[in-house]
């Protein structure tokens, strides 16, 4: 089980939020925390600490007037820290490149690849022949509705007919390298994980899948190794001291060995 940090930009500053309350109205978001450092503190941080695997993500959806200011922090940091973190927000074909060319290890992608609540294997195979599968990681976050999970698109707001299931998961592991999962329900609420989403990720375990939401404790994080048979990876945002939270940085590296 490895820790996977995370640097969540937002209206051009780096934010830990609640990720229900996102709207791309106004820009709106309810805050957990607001920095006064950029992303590029963030990434020579987790750099220094031997962290990869993490990921920057823009809040803020291609056409908003923060987009530009986001996206610009997020290739600063890329740029400061060369193949140390994946990347993802507003992501497509015909943009994958200049991320990954920016630092990027991976793009993270969503919404361009679930369109109109179906996967879109027309754009998927765009992207595998974009980047390439190895560079491709599928954020397959998800919300409950009637007893099953369902991945859910542009920043948590819609919800797709696609069930986060073994079989879904092994379709979808064609096409990238790792999966990204938010329990959009949970996400910065800091009442713990979602167990029966770590559950649905720790059965299947066939290729690397970071976990994020609601992890608050080291007991929370051993918990997710626990009911993810060591094979689901954590992300924790909110719950860290650097981001206004009462967990220290090196406890969870120590609490994820």
């Amino acid at each position: 089980m490895k820790f996977r940090p995370c640097i969540d930009i937002h209206n051009e500053k780096v934010k830990q939020i609640v990720g229900s309350s996102l709207r791309d109205k106004n820009s709106a978001a309810s805050e957990n925390f607001v920095s006064g450092k950029d992303a590029v503190f963030y990434a020579r941080m987790y750099k220094a600490h031997g962290l990869k695997g993490g990921h920057i993500i823009l809040l803020n959806p291609v056409g908003s007037p923060f987009y530009h200011s986001t996206k610009k922090q997020a290739v600063e940091a890329l740029k400061a820290c060369p193949g140390l973190m994946q990347v993802g927000g507003g992501i497509k074909a015909d943009n994958a490149a200049e991320f990954i060319d920016a630092g990027a290890t991976h793009v993270i992608v969503t919404s361009y690849v679930f369109k109109d609540g179906k996967i879109n294997y027309t754009n998927l195979r765009k992207l595998v022949d974009a980047v390439g599968k190895e560079k491709i990681v599928l954020d397959l976050s998800c919300k409950l509705s009637d007893g099953k999970y369902y991945i859910v698109t542009d920043r948590w707001q819609k919800l797709t007919d696609v069930e986060l299931s073994a079989e879904t998961l092994d379709e979808l592991s064609e096409y990238c390298d790792e999966f990204l999962v938010h329990a959009a329900d949970v996400e910065g609420k800091q009442n713990g994980i979602e167990e029966h989403v770590a559950e649905i990720l720790g059965n299947w375990g066939k290729i690397p899948i970071t976990y994020a939401g609601g992890a608050r404790s080291v007991s929370d994080i051993k918990k997710l190794a626990k009911i993810g048979k060591g094979k689901v990876d954590v992300t924790i945002g909110s719950a860290l001291e650097i981001f206004g939270g009462k967990l220290k940085l090196t406890e969870v590296i120590d609490a994820c060995k």
